[in-house]
């Protein structure tokens, strides 16, 4: 009387949309991953890498460590940055973050 009949169910029934529709909210996520996360960071690692591969003697430039200075030479993967008159290190190119426009630095 308070107790309802429990009747087994048919295979099939209820699962016209099973398969794709399971799946379109997992699609939809990487989609979304792949437009706000993924790409941008392709571009931004393609821009640095071309940055990199464009430095030439008498660039300005910022270091990671945040020192300024002038290349005064480039090799494979190192470059040598005078920082001011007569003092001159070597460093990784990839420590480089910024080329600054030309004429930046005065005292150099």
């Amino acid at each position: 009387m308070f107790i309802s009949n429990a009747y087994a169910q048919i295979p099939g029934f209820g699962t016209e949309g099973g398969g794709l529709m399971s799946f379109l909210p997992l699609i939809l996520m990487f989609a979304v991953l792949y437009f706000v996360m993924i790409r941008p960071q392709m571009k931004r690692q393609k821009e640095t890498r071309a940055m990199l591969e464009a430095l030439a003697v008498g660039d300005e430039v910022v270091t990671a460590g945040g020192l300024l200075g002038k290349v005064t030479a480039v090799k494979d993967q190192y470059i040598s940055v005078e920082l001011n008159a007569g003092n001159e290190v070597q460093m990784q190119k990839g420590a480089v973050t910024t080329v600054l426009p030309k004429g930046t630095l005065k005292s150099v």
